[in-house]
C-alpha cells in the first residue's frame, strides 16, 4: 500500500500552547511539533541536540511565525532542564494546554550481554523523561485550574516480546503504566493523559543506517507492507491532544496492527 496523502490542518488545536520533547530532527517529535502548528497551535520545543533544536525552531519559524514557536535544549534525565522547558512555555506564552512526551533512547542488546549503564540508560530517558515530565506538566495544570493534555509515545513493544529490546521494552511497558496511573490521578482536576504506541516510524535519516534486510522484514510483519510516516503518528498525537478525544484517558492507541 503506498502512502497516504498529507492531511492538511483544521485548527483542531486552534490557540493551545504545546511543550513537544525530542522534536529536533526528522522523526516523530518533529513530524508532531509542525503538525501541531498546522493546526494552530503555539509550540515550545526542546531537545538534548541544542544544533539541530535551534535548526529546527527558525525553520519553523520562517514558516509559521517567530510569536508561535520557543525552543530550549532539554535532557529529559535532568530535572532543572525540564523545569526550565516548562517555565518557558508559561513565560512566552502565558499558559500550557499540552504537553507531548516525546523523548526516548533506544538500543540493541541481549540481556546476557547489557550493562548496567546500557539498562539505566534507557530506561532513565524513556522512562523517567516521560515521568519528569509528566509530573511537571500535573503540576502546572493543577496549579492553572484550566485543564490539560499529556500524550505520552510508547511502543508496541510495550505489549510484545522482541530479542535484544528488554531495556526499551521494559522503558515503553512503563511508560503505558505510568500513563495509567497518572491518567486517574489527574483526572480529578480535569486532566487527560493518553499514549500512542507506534510500531515502526521510519524517516530518511533511520532508512539510511537501516539495512535493507532489516527494513524488508520489519515491513513485512506491518499490515499494510510499508513504515509509517512520522507524520502518520503525528496525526494520532493530534487526535489524542484535541477536543475529539474529550472522553479518552489512561488509553494507549496502537498506531500500528501490531498490538499483541
Amino acid at each position: 500500500m503506498s502512502t497516504p496523502d498529507y492531511v492538511p490542518g483544521h485548527g483542531l488545536l486552534k490557540d493551545r500552547t504545546a511543550i513537544i520533547t525530542a522534536a529536533a530532527g526528522a522523526g516523530i517529535g518533529g513530524a508532531t511539533a509542525r503538525r501541531f502548528l498546522e493546526e494552530g497551535a503555539r509550540i515550545v520545543i526542546g531537545d538534548a541536540h541544542a544544533r539541530r533544536l535551534k535548526e529546527t525552531e527558525e525553520a519553523l519559524a520562517a514558516e509559521f511565525g517567530v510569536d508561535r514557536v520557543a525552543s530550549l535544549p532539554c535532557d529529559v534525565t535532568d530535572e532543572d532542564q525540564v523545569a526550565a522547558l516548562f517555565a518557558l512555555a508559561e513565560q512566552t506564552h502565558g499558559r500550557l494546554d499540552v504537553v507531548v512526551n516525546n523523548a526516548g533512547l533506544g538500543g540493541t542488546a541481549a540481556l546476557v550481554d547489557m550493562t548496567d549503564e546500557q539498562w539505566g540508560k534507557v530506561l532513565d530517558v524513556t522512562l523517567n523523561g516521560t515521568f519528569r515530565c509528566t509530573r511537571a506538566a500535573l503540576r502546572s495544570f493543577k496549579a492553572s485550574g484550566t485543564g490539560g493534555v499529556v500524550v505520552n509515545n510508547a511502543s508496541v513493544v510495550g505489549w510484545r516480546a522482541q530479542t535484544g529490546q528488554a531495556h526499551y521494552a521494559a522503558a515503553k511497558a512503563g511508560v503505558m503504566a505510568l500513563t495509567r496511573c497518572a491518567a486517574l490521578e489527574a483526572a480529578e482536576f480535569g486532566v487527560r493523559i493518553n499514549a500512542v504506541a507506534p510500531s515502526l516510524a521510519m524517516h530518511p535519516h533511520l532508512v539510511k543506517v537501516t539495512s535493507a534486510q532489516l527494513l524488508a522484514e520489519l515491513t513485512a510483519r506491518e499490515a499494510f507492507g510499508r513504515y509509517a510516516e512520522p507524520w502518520e503518528v503525528a496525526n494520532v498525537i493530534v487526535f489524542l491532544a484535541s477536543g475529539y478525544s474529550s472522553y479518552m484517558t489512561g488509553e494507549t492507541v496502537s498506531v500500528s496492527s501490531q498490538h499483541a
